[in-house]
This record gives C-alpha cells, structure tokens and sequence, in this order.
C-alpha cells in the first residue's frame, strides 16, 4: 500500500519545483478515489507551488482540481495528500516568469504562458493547511 502524507514542507517544495516529474491526480467524482496521474509542469514562486493546464480550462484533471478541489501529487520520489486552489490576479506574472525560467529551452512554453493555461492555474496546497 502506497503511503501518502498530507504534509509539504517547505524543503520538498523546494525540491519538487527543481525537478520535472510532477504527476497530478484529483480526486474522482466519489471524493474517494485518485484519478488517473497526469504529467504536467509544476513552478515555485514565493515558496508556493503552481501547476496549470497546458489544455486551458477544458483540461480533465484540471476540472477535476477545480470540482473536487483536492487529490495527490507524486514528484521527486514523494506522493502527498494535496488540495487545489485557483489563483488569479498578479501573481500570474511571476508564474509567468518561473515558467519561462524552468522551460526556457522547451518548444512548448509559449503555449504554457498564453492566456488558455493562465486562466487555469492552480496553486497546489498540504492538504492540512
């Protein structure tokens, strides 16, 4: 059985925004149940995890975030119990600015700065909190 801690500290942030294997995983309908994991880019800023939909807001874990507001994440060798916020507002300009810093090299930036994946960014929270 696959042990999940509802904790993030402030050293697995720093650790799981330095590498590039972040999988998401919201919860199902029943509130129970861990959807599918998705692969998907994550960022730090101001010691916060940021994660958005390269497919904007039509994305499937991203309505699922949204809905369900909580679920898990797997990075860095962790998994952690995490719950879902969505974010607006100025702080998109420094997540624009991690991403271009992390990416820089990726042909699929652009897409992950545009206005589509802003509009579904979502801050990534202990579950605890």
């Amino acid at each position: 059985m696959e042990t999940i801690s509802e904790s993030l500290t402030q050293e697995e942030i720093t650790l799981i925004a330095q590498k590039d294997d972040f999988h998401i995983a919201p919860f199902r309908e029943d509130g129970k149940t861990y959807g599918t994991p998705t692969w998907i880019w994550v960022v730090s800023v101001e010691n916060q995890l940021y994660v958005r939909a390269y497919n904007g807001t039509k994305s499937r874990w991203y309505n699922s975030a949204v809905k369900q507001k909580a679920g898990k994440i797997e990075a860095a060798g962790l998994t952690k119990k995490v719950r879902f916020e969505l974010i607006e507002g100025d702080i998109n300009d420094k997540i624009d600015e991690a991403y271009r810093q992390k990416y820089s090299k990726s042909p699929y930036l652009n897409s992950m700065i545009s206005r589509n994946a802003k509009a579904a960014t979502v801050k990534v929270l202990a579950y605890n909190e």
